[in-house]
């Protein structure tokens, strides 16, 4: 039962990477790098740092030139991953197909904002045709602003009308919920889609 004092959100926002989907860095190259060798290479060539030059709008080709600056064997390693990227993806997590697919036939408005590149964001709904259900997604790589920079949720706020005060985000980054409620978004940091459900019923938006 929602408070008196508290309206009902009538929009659920989505990060997608690790929230409608899984992402594993080291699936591109698993055939040819061990996990350990790959954390290696992250570190040394600050994997991190390219991954969020691609996701803020950086075309992969210059990411792969950034990498071979500092290693020709990183750039190797860097167009290799974006060579192979599907095997990135592992696939749909657990339970919010069926969160989604209830959230839209209640009538919820669902929306995606997501750190990704506009040069891969097309696997997405592939690998995770829940992804497919939302209305509309803003993605970073396209908009040239990434989590948790306040403006990308404050374009994605105007760009589709949104009230933050009736607008639930989803993440599974702290620091990006908290961006989010610094504008008066409603946040929630995902640790799965159980205590999901659990926080939207008791938001109102799913049977208990």
């Amino acid at each position: 039962m929602t408070e008196p004092d508290r309206p009902t959100p009538t929009t659920v926002l989505f990060d997608l990477g690790n929230v409608l989907i899984g992402w594993d860095q080291t699936g591109p190259l698993a055939d040819r790098m061990s996990a350990e060798d790959w954390q290696s290479f992250a570190e040394a060539a600050d994997f991190p740092a390219l991954n969020t030059a691609a996701d803020s709008g950086v075309p992969i080709t210059e990411i792969i030139e950034r990498a071979a600056e500092a290693d020709p064997r990183h750039g190797e390693i860097v167009a290799g991953y974006y060579e192979n990227f599907e095997k990135s993806l592992t696939g749909p997590i657990d339970g919010m197909a069926e969160i989604v697919a209830q959230l839209r036939d209640s009538g919820i408005r669902l929306l995606g904002l997501s750190n990704w590149s506009a040069e891969t964001i097309h696997h997405a709904p592939v690998v995770a045709p829940a992804i497919s259900e939302l209305d509309d997604i803003v993605v970073s790589g396209r908009v040239g602003l990434v989590k948790p920079d306040p403006a990308i949720f404050e374009l994605t706020r105007d760009r589709f009308g949104l009230d933050p005060a009736r607008t639930v985000f989803v993440d599974d980054l702290p620091a990006n919920v908290e961006a989010a409620e610094s504008l008066g978004f409603i946040g929630h940091v995902f640790s799965g889609a159980a205590s999901l459900r659990a926080d939207l019923s008791e938001r109102g938006l799913l049977a208990q």
